[in-house]
């Protein structure tokens, strides 16, 4: 992508577009995942405080992440394995930024049920699926905060899925607006696919660690404790070396 972006080479074997299709629908699938894992933990430090420990183990969470990893990996290989039998013999114009799944076999010249029927199921397994449980999630969420009595306790819970609630917000609506009319077979706007598959694929990533990492009060202390420290260490490096010039 970096090379067809910058230096304006917009040619790729088929080989490698294919690569890059699976490299791209892989993340893009684990980070729906990763996003209903979110809305799991905050589902139980919110509905199940008590149980929040016994439940968010780390037995727990490697089987959760190891699942998401094979079922990811397996649905986008199945999916990107059957366009190989697929014929190009007329324009090979891909109109996407990238190896755009749709895009690709949109052009072939022979029957692509079965990439269409690929692609519903990828939709509902990767998209669907992930979004309904977070949809599920917040209901519960909600009854379980409108039945606490404090309204600062109500208003405290719901603050700590503000962030969360964004990110589902900037991934979900363009992504799902765009699986669901492909599904109806209706032809979308190339610049209006590509500007919500951008919003989708690059915000929440870039936003991830930001969020969930930098945010938590842990991390800032060590990283202040760390800048400070380097900070120390430069003035009394500098220090030796300003008095041999005045001496």
């Amino acid at each position: 992508m970096i090379k067809i972006c910058i230096f304006k080479d917009n040619f790729i074997e088929f080989k490698l577009c294919i690569v890059q299709m699976y490299m791209y629908y892989v993340f893009v699938s684990l980070e729906s995942y990763s996003l209903a894992v979110l809305a799991f933990d905050r589902l139980i430090a919110i509905c199940f405080p008590l149980r929040q420990n016994a439940i968010n183990t780390s037995t727990t969470m490697a089987t959760i992440i190891a699942g998401i990893w094979t079922l990811c990996l397996s649905v986008t290989t199945a999916s990107t394995t059957c366009l190989t039998y697929l014929s190009f013999c007329n324009s090979v114009q891909v109109n996407s930024y990238f190896c755009d799944y749709a895009p690709v076999f949109r052009l072939a010249c022979n029957d692509n049920s079965l990439q269409w029927a690929f692609a519903t199921v990828s939709t509902l397994v990767n998209v669907g699926i992930p979004l309904s449980f977070i949809v599920m999630s917040y209901t519960c969420i909600l009854v379980t905060v409108f039945r606490m009595k404090s309204v600062e306790s109500r208003f405290k819970a719901l603050a700590t899925c503000t962030e969360h609630l964004i990110l589902v917000a900037v991934f979900y609506i363009p992504l799902f607006t765009i699986f669901v009319v492909g599904l109806f077979r209706v032809t979308i706007n190339p610049d209006v696919r590509i500007v919500g598959l951008s919003l989708s694929s690059c915000i929440p990533p870039c936003a991830n660690p930001i969020i969930y990492s930098l945010k938590t009060k842990e991390l800032r202390s060590r990283a202040y404790f760390v800048l400070r420290r380097t900070f120390a260490f430069g003035k009394r490096s500098i220090l030796p070396t300003s008095q041999k010039i005045k001496h």
